[in-house]
Protein backbone atom coordinates (compact mmCIF):
# COMPACT_ATOMS: atom_id res chain seq x y z
CA UNK A 1 0.00 0.00 0.00
CA UNK A 2 2.82 2.39 0.90
CA UNK A 3 4.48 1.72 -2.48
CA UNK A 4 1.21 2.51 -4.29
CA UNK A 5 0.79 5.82 -2.38
CA UNK A 6 4.43 6.74 -3.10
CA UNK A 7 4.00 6.08 -6.83
CA UNK A 8 0.67 7.93 -6.92
CA UNK A 9 2.08 11.08 -5.30
CA UNK A 10 5.24 10.85 -7.41
CA UNK A 11 3.18 10.77 -10.62
CA UNK A 12 1.01 13.69 -9.41
CA UNK A 13 4.09 15.76 -8.56
CA UNK A 14 5.90 15.04 -11.86
CA UNK A 15 2.76 15.75 -13.93
CA UNK A 16 2.10 18.98 -11.97
CA UNK A 17 5.64 20.27 -12.60
CA UNK A 18 5.54 19.28 -16.31
CA UNK A 19 2.11 20.89 -16.82
CA UNK A 20 3.29 24.08 -15.11
CA UNK A 21 6.39 24.28 -17.31
CA UNK A 22 4.29 23.53 -20.40
CA UNK A 23 1.81 26.34 -19.65
CA UNK A 24 4.65 28.76 -18.96
CA UNK A 25 6.32 27.85 -22.29
CA UNK A 26 3.02 28.11 -24.19
CA UNK A 27 2.25 31.58 -22.83
CA UNK A 28 5.78 32.84 -23.57
CA UNK A 29 5.97 31.24 -27.05
CA UNK A 30 2.50 32.02 -28.44
CA UNK A 31 1.80 35.73 -29.06
CA UNK A 32 -1.95 35.12 -28.97
CA UNK A 33 -1.54 34.36 -25.25
CA UNK A 34 0.28 37.61 -24.51
CA UNK A 35 -2.71 38.93 -22.59
CA UNK A 36 -3.21 39.90 -18.91
CA UNK A 37 -5.24 36.75 -18.19
CA UNK A 38 -2.38 34.47 -19.32
CA UNK A 39 0.25 36.60 -17.61
CA UNK A 40 -1.61 35.92 -14.36
CA UNK A 41 -1.93 32.24 -15.34
CA UNK A 42 1.88 32.10 -15.76
CA UNK A 43 2.29 33.40 -12.22
CA UNK A 44 -0.27 30.87 -10.97
CA UNK A 45 1.71 28.09 -12.70
CA UNK A 46 4.94 29.17 -10.97
CA UNK A 47 3.11 29.46 -7.67
CA UNK A 48 1.53 25.99 -7.96
CA UNK A 49 4.94 24.43 -8.68
CA UNK A 50 6.38 26.02 -5.53
CA UNK A 51 3.23 25.13 -3.58
CA UNK A 52 3.55 21.42 -4.42
CA UNK A 53 7.31 21.50 -3.84
CA UNK A 54 6.95 22.65 -0.24
CA UNK A 55 5.15 19.44 0.70
CA UNK A 56 5.47 16.62 -1.85
CA UNK A 57 9.29 16.16 -2.04
CA UNK A 58 9.49 15.88 1.77
CA UNK A 59 6.56 13.45 1.80
CA UNK A 60 8.06 11.33 -1.00
CA UNK A 61 11.41 11.27 0.80
CA UNK A 62 9.66 9.98 3.94
CA UNK A 63 7.99 7.19 1.96
CA UNK A 64 11.27 6.26 0.28
CA UNK A 65 13.61 6.30 3.29
CA UNK A 66 11.15 5.62 6.09
CA UNK A 67 12.55 8.63 7.98
CA UNK A 68 9.54 10.71 9.04
CA UNK A 69 11.36 12.98 11.48
CA UNK A 70 11.61 16.75 10.98
CA UNK A 71 13.26 19.40 13.14
CA UNK A 72 11.30 22.23 14.77
CA UNK A 73 13.10 24.72 12.52
CA UNK A 74 12.36 22.64 9.42
CA UNK A 75 8.72 22.32 10.44
CA UNK A 76 8.27 26.08 10.96
CA UNK A 77 10.07 26.73 7.65
CA UNK A 78 7.72 24.37 5.80
CA UNK A 79 4.71 26.03 7.44
CA UNK A 80 6.02 29.47 6.44
CA UNK A 81 6.48 28.58 2.78
CA UNK A 82 3.19 26.65 2.58
CA UNK A 83 1.22 29.44 4.27
CA UNK A 84 2.86 32.23 2.30
CA UNK A 85 2.12 30.51 -1.01
CA UNK A 86 -1.50 29.82 0.03
CA UNK A 87 -1.97 33.52 0.92
CA UNK A 88 -0.30 34.57 -2.36
CA UNK A 89 -2.64 32.27 -4.28
CA UNK A 90 -5.72 33.80 -2.66
CA UNK A 91 -4.53 37.30 -3.66
CA UNK A 92 -3.59 36.15 -7.16
CA UNK A 93 -7.00 34.51 -7.66
CA UNK A 94 -8.66 37.76 -6.57
CA UNK A 95 -6.55 39.66 -9.14
CA UNK A 96 -7.62 37.18 -11.81
CA UNK A 97 -11.26 37.67 -10.74
CA UNK A 98 -10.86 41.44 -11.07
CA UNK A 99 -9.33 40.91 -14.52
CA UNK A 100 -12.37 38.85 -15.60
CA UNK A 101 -14.70 41.48 -14.07
CA UNK A 102 -13.14 44.22 -16.19
CA UNK A 103 -13.19 42.03 -19.32
CA UNK A 104 -16.90 41.19 -18.96
CA UNK A 105 -18.42 44.19 -17.15
CA UNK A 106 -16.17 47.05 -18.37
CA UNK A 107 -14.90 45.86 -21.78
CA UNK A 108 -14.31 49.38 -23.15
CA UNK A 109 -12.10 50.28 -20.18
CA UNK A 110 -10.27 46.94 -20.09
CA UNK A 111 -7.20 47.78 -22.19
CA UNK A 112 -6.76 51.19 -20.60
CA UNK A 113 -6.93 49.84 -17.03
CA UNK A 114 -5.29 46.42 -17.42
CA UNK A 115 -2.07 47.60 -19.08
CA UNK A 116 1.32 45.96 -18.57
CA UNK A 117 2.27 48.30 -15.70
CA UNK A 118 -0.96 47.59 -13.85
CA UNK A 119 -0.51 43.81 -14.36
CA UNK A 120 3.01 43.92 -12.92
CA UNK A 121 1.87 45.98 -9.93
CA UNK A 122 -1.03 43.59 -9.19
CA UNK A 123 1.22 40.52 -9.38
CA UNK A 124 3.91 42.18 -7.21
CA UNK A 125 1.20 43.16 -4.71
CA UNK A 126 -0.05 39.54 -4.58
CA UNK A 127 3.41 38.06 -3.94
CA UNK A 128 4.38 40.72 -1.38
CA UNK A 129 1.17 40.25 0.62
CA UNK A 130 1.82 36.53 0.78
CA UNK A 131 5.47 36.62 1.79
CA UNK A 132 5.91 39.59 4.08
CA UNK A 133 3.47 40.33 6.92
CA UNK A 134 1.13 37.60 8.09
CA UNK A 135 3.12 34.38 7.75
CA UNK A 136 6.34 35.90 9.10
CA UNK A 137 4.46 37.08 12.21
CA UNK A 138 2.68 33.72 12.61
CA UNK A 139 5.96 31.78 12.38
CA UNK A 140 7.60 34.13 14.88
CA UNK A 141 4.74 33.52 17.34
CA UNK A 142 5.04 29.73 16.94
CA UNK A 143 8.82 29.81 17.39
CA UNK A 144 8.39 31.47 20.81
CA UNK A 145 6.75 28.32 22.19
CA UNK A 146 8.58 25.42 23.77
CA UNK A 147 7.51 21.99 22.51
CA UNK A 148 7.44 19.17 25.03
CA UNK A 149 4.39 17.24 23.88
CA UNK A 150 4.35 13.78 22.28
CA UNK A 151 6.46 15.18 19.40
CA UNK A 152 4.19 13.45 16.91
CA UNK A 153 2.46 15.61 14.28
CA UNK A 154 -0.90 14.09 13.39
CA UNK A 155 -0.67 15.30 9.80
CA UNK A 156 1.34 14.74 6.62
CA UNK A 157 2.84 18.26 6.72
CA UNK A 158 3.48 21.04 9.25
CA UNK A 159 0.20 22.93 9.46
CA UNK A 160 -0.57 25.40 12.25
CA UNK A 161 -3.05 23.42 14.37
CA UNK A 162 -1.15 20.08 14.50
CA UNK A 163 2.11 21.91 15.36
CA UNK A 164 0.73 24.27 18.02
CA UNK A 165 -0.92 21.30 19.78
CA UNK A 166 2.58 20.06 20.67
CA UNK A 167 3.35 23.17 22.73
CA UNK A 168 3.60 22.66 26.49
CA UNK A 169 2.49 26.21 27.39
CA UNK A 170 -0.74 28.19 26.93
CA UNK A 171 -1.39 28.70 23.21
CA UNK A 172 -4.69 30.64 23.38
CA UNK A 173 -3.08 34.06 22.73
CA UNK A 174 -1.04 32.76 19.79
CA UNK A 175 -4.08 30.99 18.30
CA UNK A 176 -6.19 34.16 18.65
CA UNK A 177 -3.51 36.39 17.07
CA UNK A 178 -2.91 33.98 14.19
CA UNK A 179 -6.68 33.71 13.61
CA UNK A 180 -7.01 37.53 13.51
CA UNK A 181 -4.02 37.91 11.18
CA UNK A 182 -5.28 35.14 8.90
CA UNK A 183 -8.77 36.66 8.76
CA UNK A 184 -7.43 40.13 7.98
CA UNK A 185 -5.31 38.67 5.21
CA UNK A 186 -7.79 36.15 3.77
CA UNK A 187 -11.07 38.08 3.85
CA UNK A 188 -10.21 41.00 1.48
CA UNK A 189 -9.17 38.79 -1.50
CA UNK A 190 -12.08 36.40 -0.83
CA UNK A 191 -14.61 39.27 -0.75
CA UNK A 192 -13.09 40.88 -3.85
CA UNK A 193 -13.38 37.55 -5.68
CA UNK A 194 -16.97 37.06 -4.49
CA UNK A 195 -18.08 40.58 -5.47
CA UNK A 196 -16.31 40.34 -8.87
CA UNK A 197 -18.16 37.15 -9.77
CA UNK A 198 -21.50 38.45 -8.49
CA UNK A 199 -21.06 41.41 -10.86
CA UNK A 200 -19.96 39.11 -13.70
CA UNK A 201 -22.96 36.78 -13.29
CA UNK A 202 -25.37 39.75 -13.10
CA UNK A 203 -23.87 41.29 -16.28
CA UNK A 204 -23.93 37.98 -18.18
CA UNK A 205 -27.58 37.30 -17.28
CA UNK A 206 -28.51 40.75 -18.62
CA UNK A 207 -26.88 40.10 -22.00
CA UNK A 208 -29.34 39.89 -24.88
CA UNK A 209 -26.90 38.12 -27.19
CA UNK A 210 -26.60 34.34 -26.69
CA UNK A 211 -23.17 34.37 -28.36
CA UNK A 212 -21.89 37.08 -26.01
CA UNK A 213 -23.25 35.18 -23.02
CA UNK A 214 -21.51 31.95 -24.11
CA UNK A 215 -18.23 33.77 -24.75
CA UNK A 216 -18.34 35.45 -21.33
CA UNK A 217 -19.04 32.16 -19.54
CA UNK A 218 -16.33 30.32 -21.52
CA UNK A 219 -13.66 32.83 -20.41
CA UNK A 220 -14.78 32.85 -16.76
CA UNK A 221 -15.81 29.23 -16.24
CA UNK A 222 -12.29 27.71 -15.77
CA UNK A 223 -11.34 30.39 -13.26
CA UNK A 224 -14.64 29.97 -11.41
CA UNK A 225 -13.98 26.20 -11.00
CA UNK A 226 -10.46 26.91 -9.70
CA UNK A 227 -11.80 29.41 -7.14
CA UNK A 228 -14.57 27.06 -5.99
CA UNK A 229 -12.15 24.16 -5.48
CA UNK A 230 -9.55 26.33 -3.69
CA UNK A 231 -11.87 28.17 -1.30
CA UNK A 232 -14.21 25.18 -0.87
CA UNK A 233 -11.34 23.00 0.41
CA UNK A 234 -9.98 25.74 2.71
CA UNK A 235 -13.42 26.44 4.21
CA UNK A 236 -14.00 22.73 4.93
CA UNK A 237 -10.57 22.32 6.58
CA UNK A 238 -10.23 25.61 8.49
CA UNK A 239 -13.64 27.27 8.92
CA UNK A 240 -16.38 24.66 9.43
CA UNK A 241 -16.93 23.32 12.98
CA UNK A 242 -14.85 20.19 13.64
CA UNK A 243 -17.47 17.43 13.86
CA UNK A 244 -16.36 13.80 14.13
CA UNK A 245 -16.97 13.26 10.40
CA UNK A 246 -15.02 16.39 9.41
CA UNK A 247 -12.10 15.44 11.68
CA UNK A 248 -11.91 12.08 9.90
CA UNK A 249 -12.02 13.77 6.49
CA UNK A 250 -9.65 16.62 7.43
CA UNK A 251 -6.53 14.93 6.07
CA UNK A 252 -8.34 13.91 2.89
CA UNK A 253 -9.33 17.52 2.13
CA UNK A 254 -5.84 18.70 3.12
CA UNK A 255 -4.39 16.31 0.52
CA UNK A 256 -6.94 17.63 -1.94
CA UNK A 257 -6.05 21.32 -1.66
CA UNK A 258 -2.28 20.85 -1.22
CA UNK A 259 -1.60 18.04 -3.72
CA UNK A 260 -4.54 17.55 -6.08
CA UNK A 261 -5.68 21.17 -6.54
CA UNK A 262 -2.38 22.43 -8.10
CA UNK A 263 -2.67 19.68 -10.73
CA UNK A 264 -6.42 20.11 -11.14
CA UNK A 265 -6.13 23.88 -11.69
CA UNK A 266 -3.72 23.43 -14.57
CA UNK A 267 -5.73 20.63 -16.17
CA UNK A 268 -8.87 22.78 -15.98
CA UNK A 269 -7.16 25.69 -17.71
CA UNK A 270 -5.54 23.51 -20.37
CA UNK A 271 -8.56 21.29 -21.09
CA UNK A 272 -11.37 23.87 -20.95
CA UNK A 273 -9.68 27.03 -22.26
CA UNK A 274 -9.88 27.12 -26.06
CA UNK A 275 -6.92 29.46 -26.59
CA UNK A 276 -4.62 27.29 -24.47
CA UNK A 277 -5.77 24.16 -26.34
CA UNK A 278 -5.14 25.89 -29.69
CA UNK A 279 -1.66 26.96 -28.59
CA UNK A 280 -0.90 23.42 -27.39
CA UNK A 281 -2.08 21.82 -30.65
CA UNK A 282 0.05 24.34 -32.58
CA UNK A 283 3.15 23.34 -30.59
CA UNK A 284 2.38 19.63 -31.09
CA UNK A 285 2.06 20.14 -34.86
CA UNK A 286 5.38 22.00 -34.92
CA UNK A 287 7.06 19.16 -33.03
CA UNK A 288 5.58 16.59 -35.42
CA UNK A 289 6.78 18.60 -38.41
CA UNK A 290 10.31 18.86 -36.98
CA UNK A 291 10.41 15.11 -36.30
CA UNK A 292 9.21 14.34 -39.85
CA UNK A 293 11.82 16.61 -41.47
CA UNK A 294 14.59 14.97 -39.44
CA UNK A 295 13.60 11.55 -40.80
Amino acid sequence: MQTFIFLLFLVIYVVTVICNILIFVLVVADRRLHKPMYFFLCNLSCLETCYSSTILPRMLSSFLTGDKTISIGGCITQFYFFGSLAVTESFLLSVMSYDRYLAVCKPFHYRAVMNSRCCLQLVAWSWMNGWLPVMATSCFLISQHSFCGPKFIDHFFCDFTPVIKLSCCDTSLTEMLVFILSSVCALPPFLLTLVSYMCIITTVLRMSSTTGMQKAFSTCFPHLIVITVFYGSLIIVYVLPKTRTLRALNKFFSVFYTVVTPLLNLLIYSLINREVKDALSKVIKKCEYILKTQH
